[in-house]
Parts: C-alpha cells; sequence; structure tokens
C-alpha cells in the first residue's frame, strides 16, 4: 500500500486529519510547526529526519549528512540505527565515511539526486550492502566547499518517483527555512552570552588594575591576541577565576 501524505497521529497527536488533497498541505504545515518550534539546528536536523520517514513516500529511513568538496562524508543526524550503523556510505556522526558516494557529486549541480536500484547503479555498492536498495538525495544547503543533504532510504528498489521527488522538496525548504531560523537564533543567542560575559571580565579588570571600561577592553583584547585564546573564553576564565576567590 502506498505511503499517504499524513504523519501517523501517534506520532504527532495534534496533527489534523483532512481527505483527499488536504493531507499533504496539513501534514507539511505540522511538520513546519515542529522544525519551527526546536531550539538548535541539530534539534531541527533531528527532527526533520523523524519526519522525512513519515511524510515522504517510500521512505523507510533518513539522515542529513554534510560532505566538504573533495572530502569525506559525515553524518549529522538519523532516524534509526540501520542509516547510523550503516558504516561506509554514511558514518555513524563519529567517525566520516572513507568517501562520499559518487552519486553524491551530482548534488553539486543539481538538487536531487536519485538511486533507483543501488544492486544494479555503479558506486553504489555500500549502500546494497546495507540493505538500501533506494535513496533520494534532496539538497538542503549549497555553498561553496560544503554539502548539506537530506537522504531519504528504502529497503526496495525504484521506491522515489516523481511524486515523492516533489513532496521532498517542499518539505527540505521547511527545513531549510528552519534550520536557517534556528542557526541565527542560535548566533544570537550565543552573541549575548558573549557580550554578558565579556562585560564582566571587564568590569573585573577595571577593578583589579583601576583602569576604565575602555582600557580594560584593550587589556582583555591584547591579551586574546598575545595567549591565542579567543576572546569569549579568556572573559570566562577570568569570570570563573573571580568567582572561585
Amino acid at each position: 500500500m502506498p505511503k499517504r501524505f499524513v504523519v501517523p497521529a501517534s506520532d504527532f497527536s495534534d496533527l489534523p486529519l483532512f481527505p483527499g488533497s488536504l493531507e499533504l498541505p496539513e501534514a507539511l504545515t505540522v511538520a513546519a510547526q515542529r522544525l519551527h518550534d526546536t531550539d538548535s539546528p541539530h534539534d531541527t536536523m533531528r527532527a526533520a529526519v523523524r519526519l522525512a520517514v513519515h511524510l515522504l513516500p517510500g521512505a523507510e529511513h533518513a539522515d542529513i549528512a554534510v560532505t566538504e568538496r573533495g572530502g569525506v562524508r559525515r553524518t549529522v543526524a538519523w532516524s534509526d540505527d540501520v542509516v547510523r550503523e550503516a558504516g561506509a556510505p554514511h558514518g555513524d556522526g563519529r567517525e566520516p565515511a572513507p568517501e562520499p558516494a559518487p552519486y553524491w557529486d551530482g548534488l553539486w549541480h543539481a538538487p536531487v539526486v536519485r538511486v533507483t536500484d543501488s544492486e544494479t547503479e555503479d558506486g553504489c555498492a555500500a549502500l546494497a550492502g546495507a540493505g538500501l536498495r533506494s535513496a533520494l538525495a534532496l539538497r538542503l544547503r549549497a555553498e561553496k566547499r560544503r554539502l548539506t543533504v537530506l537522504t531519504a532510504y528504502s529497503g526496495k528498489p525504484r521506491a522515489f518517483d516523481e511524486a515523492a521527488t516533489r513532496v521532498g522538496r517542499l518539505f527540505t525548504a521547511h527545513v531549510s527555512l528552519a534550520l536557517d531560523s534556528a542557526t541565527v537564533r542560535e548566533q544570537l543567542t550565543e552573541a549575548m552570552r558573549t557580550r554578558d560575559l565579556i562585560g564582566q571580565a571587564t568590569g573585573i579588570l577595571m577593578e583589579r588594575l583601576d583602569i576604565d571600561a575602555a582600557e580594560a577592553f584593550d587589556s582583555l583584547v591584547r591579551a586574546s591576541q598575545r595567549e591565542n585564546v579567543k576572546l569569549r573564553d579568556l572573559a570566562r576564565r577570568i569570570v570563573d577565576t573571580k568567582n572561585a576567590t
């Protein structure tokens, strides 16, 4: 039976069920809400791979991986142990795979690449060895030397058709936006924390050295450069030392 465009209510109890053509839009809406409710880029990617298995027709497993141009591939999120432990083609997030799968090369030039049957296509022996016969690779981010890709897998050949590809592209558009949003939130949060930390360290130096704020900040910057330590790390060291006394 083909997969319906509905996230199972057992996983997301607030999912509204609608007949016919309304199922996919509603499912994507709920998925988008879940993605944007995450607290960090890593949480966003973890939610994305779990949602991909439910949303993409034919999908049984999913992962998100990053690869450098001419380098190795590193998996950063996975739906289950099948893709986590698949070894050579995917890695497990702790060690990179020896080489990226050859079909990934196409993702530098196109947003989607499909593997219809890993047992017959060149360069896909590792997929076949892991029992993954089909793959639908969808580009999330394409930087000058780095790709971030969400890939759905199936143990069946020819599992992903044009309908699955269309749904996948709609879904990855939501994932990409959610990732960008989570990244900006994380950066702003870190900037606020860093600002407060540096402010505390500056205040400590003002008191300790009997200097004004500008002189204290300059002293902090010079020490950071001299010791080759990030400014926030040096500030944290000063604050921690003060709190320990």
